[in-house]
């Protein structure tokens, strides 16, 4: 099994900067200035109409998207969209529509629309806007992240890149015979947003990636494995040949698997598939799920959950963050925070409504979480994947997760997997067709390690987690 390496970025590879022509190039149709003008048009017809409380939000995406297939451009992708949505309320009744046209007339039929099912919702106690020392000030909403990295990238530009990566992978070895295609994906956004109670604000982002899926064959059998690189800015993006390399080697690394005897051993998650431990938690503690009692950690504030050596942090501000953001998508403040402390829980995910529901204040989490990084007090800077697998010892290193088998009122989990048997340490043969069973609240409790091998997908990050045992059905 290949490690992740450090790769060298685009940028150093191509060598020039694009930033200064990428600046002047925006692509966007829409100024602020005129958002701005469109969010208090929306509002002043919401109080036309006698709403008690409104809320308006206009955005604009763009952005380019190519697929390339041993070599032959497969598509080439424009995307623009626009709209604006508003939430009427009148007293504790709320009524929403939007709209893609920007007219006078659009946005007051939009806004009657929404004034109208407001009228025949049923009153709920817990409906309305932020109250007004949640919102995030001024001074707040003025913060800068640097997350608006316009990439002035043609499609002739993209396919070159995306072939590249894929030429690379084929390079690899000669059992690299097929591919799904690499891709180049250039995204952009801008918003502002405003309510009745003074909040305004909005900011430009951008998402730049390019990914590779290529596959090995030997004799009859095929294993197909993938590899990506995602960032706001682009010259932060790894080198396409690197990406192409790494994807190859991993789908290499795949050939002669085999299943297992079904077993209880000890499970390493590698770093991108424990991710999706942390993104189960979240789900777990979110206000909606609580509220609702669809979780099996409901009335968990301020007892353990995972083991006593893990803090999960949360940091909202953080430059570049996949994740970061001023404020949630209510207006309200966001905070850096510790989420889990030794294992126990110190805060959940709430929007204002959830946290009514709860009887408990926002936490500024309408939208979702905001740049999670879990860590064990244990780690060592040593602590890479070889590391890691000399603490499994004897057990299962899982590399990729099949299937939605995972009940979040139960906590069951139930999951086919894919990855290498581990004997004193060291890998041994890859492993195929098999499912990995436990519990949530006992995997959670059950980590014995986290790795120094941190991996950030999208606004989680997390290095390979070892959890102490888990059942595995083999042959």
């Amino acid at each position: 099994m290949p490690h992740a390496p450090i790769f060298p970025t685009l940028a150093a590879v191509e060598a020039a900067s694009r930033r200064s022509a990428a600046l002047a190039a925006t692509g966007f149709a829409y100024p602020p200035a005129q958002f701005q003008a469109l969010v208090e048009q929306t509002l002043a017809e919401a109080r036309k109409l006698g709403a008690s409380d409104a809320a308006a939000e206009v955005s604009e995406g763009a952005g380019l998207t190519v697929q390339v297939r041993k070599g032959e451009v497969e598509t080439v992708e424009r995307n623009r969209d626009k709209s604006l949505g508003v939430s009427v309320y009148l007293g504790q009744r709320r009524g929403h529509a939007s709209t893609s046209d920007f007219s006078a007339a659009a946005i007051a039929q939009t806004v009657r629309a929404a004034y109208d099912i407001a009228r025949f919702t049923a009153e709920d106690p817990a409906a309305g806007l932020p109250e007004a020392e949640d919102m995030a000030t001024a001074e707040e909403v003025g913060r800068d992240l640097d997350l608006y990295h316009p990439w002035a990238l043609d499609a002739a530009g993209a396919v070159e890149i995306a072939q590249r990566c894929e030429a690379a992978a084929f390079a690899v070895d000669r059992r690299i015979r097929n591919s799904e295609g690499a891709s180049v994906s250039v995204q952009q956004a801008h918003f502002w947003a405003g309510n009745s109670r003074g909040f305004r604000g909005g900011y430009p982002s951008s998402r730049h990636s390019l990914s590779v899926a290529p596959i090995a064959q030997l004799g009859r059998e095929m294993e197909r494995d993938y590899w990506y690189s995602s960032e706001r800015h682009p010259d932060a993006l790894a080198a396409p040949e690197a990406v192409g390399r790494y994807a190859a080697e991993r789908a290499l690394a795949r050939l002669h698997g085999r299943k297992i005897p079904t077993c209880e051993v000890p499970v390493l998650f590698e770093s991108p598939v424990a991710v999706g431990l942390l993104g189960a938690y979240v789900q777990a503690t979110s206000g909606g799920a609580l509220y609702r009692k669809a979780s099996f950690l409901t009335e968990s504030l301020g007892k353990p959950v995972f083991a006593r050596h893990i803090d999960l942090d949360e940091d909202p501000h953080l430059l570049r963050g996949k994740a970061s953001s001023p404020f949630d998508d209510e207006g309200v403040a966001t905070r850096a925070r510790r989420v889990v402390q030794g294992g126990v829980v110190q805060g959940y995910f709430l929007s204002t409504y959830s946290a009514r529901k709860l009887g408990m204040k926002t936490t500024g989490h309408a939208g979702g979480s905001h740049n999670l990084t879990l860590r064990s007090r244990r780690t060592q800077a040593g602590d890479d994947l070889d590391a890691m697998l000399r603490k499994l010892d004897r057990g299962l290193f899982v590399t990729e997760l099949m299937g939605q088998g995972v009940n979040y009122v139960t906590g069951d989990y139930s999951r086919g997997a894919a990855g290498y048997w581990v004997e004193g340490g060291k890998i041994v043969h890859p492993v195929s067709e098999v499912t990995i069973a436990g519990s949530l609240p006992k995997m959670l409790k059950g980590i014995v390690a986290v790795g120094a091998d941190a991996y950030t997908f999208g606004g989680k990050t997390i290095g390979s987690v070892l959890v102490d045992r888990m059942k595995i059905a083999g042959a």
